[in-house]
């Protein structure tokens, strides 16, 4: 059987691809591709902002959290500085078992198919893309950090970061709030402590490798954990590690049949190692380009999604990478979270930027640069 969409990957921005195509074109034949089964875990600091969820609605997903408890604190602090306050509009705190299969599910609902193969080959050809024996006229490769589909583009990785995830009890200074304390010694880096509303947190730690610098073992990240956030692995389970590549100002997507979403395109937030909103953002986006270029009978859904994505996410992108440049110096970062806990709305901006589609604010950069 020929597929007018097969996607590569069944994670958020896997899933947000055929949900993008069929919202579109709800007679699409979208297969969906993914080695394991569902649910499954994934290592990931579980955080959701809310406008994930504002995407999710415009293609007709909603109530995937409505059983979910919201978390509207959020505290920042590196060394002896700090800010705690209410964010403008409540997150989640879901692991990723739960998250990734409702979203599955939605897909499965809206028409695409769902199976289980481990994909080792992509061929693309003039007429389609050949997916191991599948045949497909458009493909989505959402298929993670280690993307065959990138590989297969020839598509270069760009910086990663490198993470520890485990799930622990929540301690009681720590319930109801998503926490983040930063590194003081091996910058960029941070720890965090994200409470999930049923007992348990989220916890971990992270940090960009580096050149000249040591590749962290896992007993390396644990104590960075303890160091920054004592306590916070007592009673730890479901350890796991992963890599996030992290994204630039220089992604630009190639054209033609097969489009990279999500961590396949080297997409995570490199100031705050958020991931979730890019999967669902560009997983939609590159559905659509499918369906639009399908709909043209044009072999290029790439540059359809090149547009939209820098519609959505180019100053974005920009303003990101050039915080997280900015970051990587301690005093920049200390202003910024004296400016957050002076100021309600140096904190906002900060946190749209970090989780979500946030541009940088001349107000609150100006902010920052007087705590300089």
């Amino acid at each position: 059987m020929s597929w007018d969409l097969v996607v590569v990957g069944g994670g958020p921005a896997g899933a947000a691809a055929a949900l993008g195509a069929l919202a579109v074109e709800p007679g699409l034949s979208v297969l969906l591709l993914d080695r394991a089964e569902f649910p499954r875990d994934k290592a990931c600091g579980d955080g959701i902002a809310p406008q994930v969820f504002d995407l999710l609605a415009e293609v007709g997903v909603t109530g995937v959290v409505d059983d979910r408890t919201p978390i509207r604190r959020l505290s920042l602090r590196r060394g002896a500085l700090g800010v705690d306050r209410m964010m403008a509009r409540e997150a989640y705190v879901v692991p990723r078992a739960v998250f990734d299969e409702r979203l599955v599910l939605a897909a499965v609902a809206a028409g695409a198919v769902l199976r289980k193969q481990r994909v080792t080959r992509i061929e693309v050809r003039s007429s389609g893309v050949l997916v191991d024996d599948v045949e497909a006229r458009m493909v989505v490769g959402a298929d993670g950090a280690y993307s065959i589909v990138r590989r297969a583009l020839g598509v270069p990785s760009g910086p990663v970061a490198l993470a520890l995830r485990g799930y622990a009890p929540t301690p009681v200074g720590r319930a109801e709030q998503q926490v983040i304390v930063f590194g003081t010694a091996r910058q960029p880096s941070y720890a965090w402590s994200f409470d999930r509303g049923d007992g348990w947190s989220n916890v971990g730690y992270g940090e960009q490798l580096r050149t000249g610098r040591e590749r962290p073992t896992r007993a390396g990240l644990l104590r960075e954990l303890e160091a920054l956030l004592p306590g916070a692995s007592d009673d730890g389970v479901d350890w796991r590690g992963h890599h996030l590549p992290l994204a630039s100002w220089a992604w630009r997507p190639q054209a033609g049949r097969v489009m990279l979403a999500g961590d396949a395109a080297g997409l995570i937030n490199p100031m705050t190692g958020e991931g979730i909103y890019y999967a669902i953002a560009t997983g939609i986006l590159a559905g659509k380009a499918a369906v639009g270029a399908l709909r043209r009978g044009s072999g290029d859904a790439g540059t359809e999604y090149r547009r939209a994505v820098k519609g959505l996410l180019g100053r974005h992108l920009r303003d990101t990478a050039l915080a997280a440049r900015l970051t990587r110096s301690g005093r920049v970062l200390d202003a910024g979270i004296k400016a957050s806990a002076a100021d309600q709305r140096v904190f906002d901006n900060l946190v749209e930027i970090g989780l979500a589609d946030g541009v940088l604010r001349s107000g609150a950069l100006l902010r920052i640069v007087r705590r300089l």
